[in-house]
């Protein structure tokens, strides 16, 4: 991709507690909810957030009846167990100075009405095609390389596991002056394309109005940073740590969240493309998550089988038929076949149907919440099924 020159490349990262990863995790608590007694339901669910106030909106045809009260329900409990509650030392503090959002004084309005009965028919085999269909049209992207063990670009990458590290130094109360916004920045400098160091990290961390600035910088650097990142990629690194010099109003209180809008966190960190589609709140017969999943677990496969060191798969729908209508791959340069004898293989090896997709990874039978926060790709020691590299013969051959 940038051959024979040294640059750099940056990737981001949001914590849980990020106003829009709220909201992420509120519509995919509730898409677990509906598929839990109805894995056929199908969920499109939209969330706002903003001070003490979460909107959720969207679609449902479900067997699975939640009541208002049900849905207000799981969202407090995702605020609660992200850490948005209030201590009594909390409610001491000013009022510009306490957290703003809380899972008890949060306001719920729910306004979650049918499904279009036009999108539906083409979705469940009722339109013009006798088949169960894409439920949209557009284009996804599935990606690998193998920089790291996880084949995800390293930027974006570290800037994840620095986030999850900082929670569970959080929630530890290890650094109990933690608040649960954060945002990450890993810059990477590579030469030729291999990754020689990270030049440049950036934390922001919401925190308490009582620690220092010094105090924040040193132990997120001592205690998360050295913690998580290999000795010898931090040569001559530079850090910002709360470069502002103070974060005490964040989460919903000091930023607007919504649904869908943190697709390049989500993904590679812009190291590779997005077709711009949103994943959290939607149920598997949206291609934009599904297909999208199916991608990355075929990418994976291409680059742990060997043949190729970096692989990136486009695929595209049309609303209501079953089959794609391309599929496109490129190795950039990296594979030892041609690319056109790896769609080939592709299409004789995966079935990318929806229906195709849904049984090949199961994706009726998953628990969606997880994978709202810290990256839906390359998360070690989860069970998502796009991570597996269970096909790797298939190219091998």
């Amino acid at each position: 991709m940038f051959e024979n020159r040294e640059h750099v490349f940056t990737s981001e990262s949001v914590s849980e507690g990020h106003p829009d990863k709220i909201c992420d995790q509120i519509s995919d608590a509730i898409l677990d909810a509906y598929l839990k007694n109805d894995p056929a339901s199908r969920v499109a669910c939209e969330t706002l957030t903003t001070t003490n106030h979460v909107t959720v909106a969207g679609e449902v045809s479900s067997n699975t009846l939640l009541k208002r009260k049900d849905i207000a329900d799981i969202a407090r409990k995702v605020i609660r167990e992200i850490g948005y509650t209030e201590t009594v030392e909390d409610m001491k503090l000013s009022e510009a100075e306490r957290i703003g959002f809380t899972d008890e004084d949060v306001q719920i309005n729910v306004l979650l009405h049918s499904q279009s009965n036009d999108i539906a028919q083409g979705v469940i085999g009722e339109g013009l095609h006798k088949e169960e269909g894409a439920g949209d049209q557009g284009m996804m992207f599935g990606f690998a390389i193998d920089e790291t063990e996880a084949l995800m670009p390293m930027p974006i990458y570290y800037s994840h596991k620095l986030l999850e590290n900082l929670a569970q130094l959080r929630k530890s109360g290890k650094l109990d002056f933690l608040r649960p916004d954060a945002k990450s920045q890993v810059t990477v400098r590579y030469q030729d394309g291999k990754p020689l160091a990270i030049d440049t990290i950036v934390i922001s961390t919401q925190h308490t109005p009582d620690v220092s600035h010094r105090q924040i910088s040193d132990s997120v650097i001592e205690e998360c940073v050295k913690t998580v990142i290999p000795a010898e990629l931090l040569k001559n690194t530079e850090y910002h740590i709360n470069p502002t010099g103070r974060f005490v109003v964040g989460g919903p209180h000091g930023d607007c969240g919504l649904t869908g809008r943190k697709i390049i966190v989500d993904t590679y960190g812009g190291y590779a493309r997005h077709g711009g589609g949103a994943f959290s709140g939607k149920d598997p017969s949206k291609v934009d998550r599904s297909a999208a999943y199916m991608m990355r677990y075929v990418a994976k496969n291409v680059v742990a089988s060997g043949i190729a060191k970096m692989c990136e798969i486009q695929v595209a729908y049309a609303i209501g038929v079953a089959k794609p209508v391309s599929v496109v791959v490129n190795t950039f340069g990296t594979g030892k076949v041609a690319d056109d004898k790896i769609e080939q293989m592709i299409a004789a090896n995966f079935d990318l149907t929806p229906k195709g997709i849904r049984e090949t990874l199961g994706l009726r039978n998953i628990q969606y919440q997880p994978t709202a926060s810290y990256g839906h790709f390359g998360r070690q020691g989860s069970s998502f099924p796009w991570e597996k590299t269970d096909k790797t013969a298939a190219f091998q051959k």
